[in-house]
């Protein structure tokens, strides 16, 4: 039994070594991989506009959440919110927040699950995106949530976004979001 064993590892190992110089390296190959660190840092402010009440919304609600579910556990919304410069939703549009998001706590902390493209529309980041996903507990002053990539002048994008209610209707649920957005890009 222990000769089988043992031939079968000489075989395995001689074929191994046998085909050792045909295997690709990754220069060789059509793979392109980023080798160099990412040169550029960037420091965004905008805010974000989330509308449910008026008669072009920019937030739906596309599940609610089932009979039984503790409380609103499980609704979840699609947005194309408007992102600006200033706090005025007049002021001049950056861009559009793309995405859902979702309530994901049964626990009463009201922590959202949030996966959202920042599309820029107007700037030098015209064309470029954000992608942030991420935990969002709207009950805390401020939230972080990660960075996780990016298009354009935003290639390979990683950092944190930090979120900050500055206005909130309780009875139409229209917000208003300060968002502070640090990333490390190429």
């Amino acid at each position: 039994m222990t000769s089988i064993f043992s031939i079968l590892f000489l075989l395995i190992t001689s074929y191994l070594i046998s085909i050792q110089g045909q295997v690709m390296s990754l220069e060789e190959s059509n793979i392109m991989l980023p080798l160099e660190k990412p040169h550029s840092f960037t420091q965004l402010h905008f805010y974000f506009h989330d509308i449910l009440d008026s008669e072009n919304p920019s937030t739906l609600k596309i599940i609610n959440p089932p009979s039984n579910s503790h409380a609103p556990f499980g609704a979840t919304y699609i947005i194309d919110n408007p992102l600006t410069e200033k706090q005025d939703l007049n002021s001049n549009i950056i861009g559009r927040a793309q995405g859902t998001y979702a309530l994901a706590s049964q626990q009463g902390d009201f922590a959202l699950k949030m996966d959202v493209n920042f599309v820029f529309i107007e700037g030098s980041y015209k064309g470029s995106t954000l992608t942030m996903l991420g935990r969002n507990v709207i009950v805390d002053e401020v939230r972080e949530m990660p960075i996780v990539g990016g298009t354009g002048a935003f290639r390979f994008a990683k950092g944190y976004a930090l979120a900050k209610t500055v206005w909130y209707d309780s009875s139409s649920g229209n917000a208003i979001e300060e968002f502070n957005v640090s990333i490390y890009h190429f």
